[in-house]
């Protein structure tokens, strides 16, 4: 009972960053027994009669912590193709932040995006809607019978039209060796002062206390941004568009100390600026880190068959602590529905290609596959799907835990880089956080630079 009413609150209260990674599709012609799908026939005619197709889908499911998700993409794939006579996919992966921060950025601005790619919600789809870059996807989800069974589409809703599927969320927080933690006879934290304190613990057992790679300057700053809306608020980073804080308020340059702090104490591994992210899970999964601070779809990793295997029942999930004076709801994490995928407006002129989509989005959003997605990839579902279906399908412990740390958390925010323009996501993604771990800047010049950024942003926008 408590699980079932601990899903139930999920899927009321989170929700609006539901967690998941999606499946593929089932046949076309039927659906399975209690599952959503539209009986939508799409299978066009007889593939010896058909002109070859060739659409381009931009991934990013690359990297051997992404294989089941690139799986679950390729049945999807096979699908499609099936169903739609003469077509043949060219599948193009690339690493996520490369994907959203430069090759989908230089194609938009050329016009000539992939038919189907891996989209960013806030603020990205709304960008690329207004510049009529993306396919309006509102007729296709009312023919299909699918705009409601979608947690939230406002990350990739413009104007009151939907352009883009979010195929699920995250939430962020800290994995931990459990094995550790009771050798040691350390508790999780249930305050700042008590995490300080086993870091300070680990440190002095020879151990890396927290895995570090921040070549990409997301992956610090997953944590980063949990910290100043720990001191400054939750909802901080939303006011700075609005010029109702600046990143240089005091309580905002806090969170920005406390990461100094910790990255001055050496609680992070040495020569941390030039580790990719796949790094970044190794020092968690060798045991050489005891702490990672990472989303929620990292669970995938500690699966039968994946790089964390040899820690199956070994790995805990806890909510960063409350801080003394901080500002807002202490429990408040990270959760978002901001990955998903996209389709080029150019898709509308052609009505192979359109069929194509219908068919890729009927095969890849539906409770079958979004249930795959769940048992496969130990996340959970983007679409709603009953709390009892759920309950049934969650088996590991470590998903149940996290379940339960975002239930107990109260309120949640988005991630910074959906809320601020992407000029300043540039200038602290791949400037400012590497100086402030670099010791070449300091928290209070950080946030000067990054407020001069926003306020040039906040002012192009006018």
């Amino acid at each position: 009972m408590k699980m079932k009413r601990s899903l139930m609150l999920l899927l009321s209260l989170c929700f609006a960053s539901s967690l998941a990674l999606t499946g593929c599709g089932s046949d076309t012609n039927k659906t399975t027994e209690g599952s959503d799908s539209p009986k939508t026939d799409t299978k066009t005619d007889d593939p010896k009669s058909v002109e070859p197709l060739e659409m381009t889908l931009r991934h990013t499911q690359v990297g051997a912590d992404k294989q089941k998700r690139f799986a679950i993409l390729q049945d999807v794939v096979k699908k499609v193709e099936e169903e739609n006579a003469g077509l043949k996919f060219k599948l193009d992966g690339v690493e996520s932040d490369v994907n959203r921060k430069e090759k989908l950025r230089g194609e938009m601005a050329a016009g000539n995006p992939p038919d189907i790619f891996d989209l960013f919600g806030s603020p990205d789809s709304k960008v690329y809607a207004k510049e009529g870059k993306l396919l309006d996807l509102t007729p296709i989800l009312d023919e299909l019978g699918i705009k409601d069974k979608f947690s939230s589409l406002e990350p990739f809703t413009y104007e009151g039209k939907i352009y883009g599927l979010p195929i699920g969320g995250s939430g962020e927080g800290f994995f931990y060796n459990k094995e550790y933690f009771e050798k040691k006879g350390l508790k999780v934290p249930t305050t700042m002062a008590e995490l300080d304190q086993i870091l300070a613990t680990i440190k002095s057992d020879g151990k890396v206390p927290m895995a570090g790679a921040s070549k990409a300057g997301w992956v610090p700053l997953m944590l980063a941004n949990q910290l100043w809306s720990r001191y400054a608020g939750s909802d901080v980073t939303s006011k700075f568009v609005k010029g109702e804080a600046k990143w240089s308020d005091p309580a905002v340059v806090k969170g920005f100390a406390k990461y100094k702090e910790w990255v001055d104490k050496g609680y992070f591994k040495k020569g941390e600026l030039g580790f990719e992210y796949a790094e970044y899970t190794t020092q968690f999964t060798s045991g050489e880190a005891v702490l990672l601070y990472d989303g929620t779809w990292k669970s995938s990793v500690f699966k039968a068959g994946e790089s964390g295997e040899k820690l199956i029942g070994k790995v805990g999930f806890f909510n960063l602590p409350p801080v003394d004076g901080g500002a807002g709801d202490q429990t408040s994490l990270m959760r978002d529905v901001n990955n998903g995928y996209g389709f080029s407006a150019t898709v509308a002129e052609d009505p192979r290609k359109l069929a194509a989509v219908k068919s890729f989005i009927k095969d890849l959003f539906n409770e079958e596959m979004q249930i795959r997605g769940l048992v496969d990839d130990g996340v959970l579902p983007a679409m709603k799907i009953d709390a009892s279906v759920l309950s049934s399908k969650i088996t590991d412990d470590l998903m149940k835990e996290i379940v339960n740390v975002l239930n107990e958390s109260k309120t949640s925010f988005p991630a910074f880089d959906s809320l601020v323009q992407a000029d300043v996501t540039t200038e602290i993604s791949n400037i400012q956080i590497q100086k402030l771990i670099g010791n070449q800047t300091t928290p209070e010049k950080m946030g000067e630079a990054l407020q001069k950024v926003q306020e040039e942003a906040n002012s192009a926008s006018e």
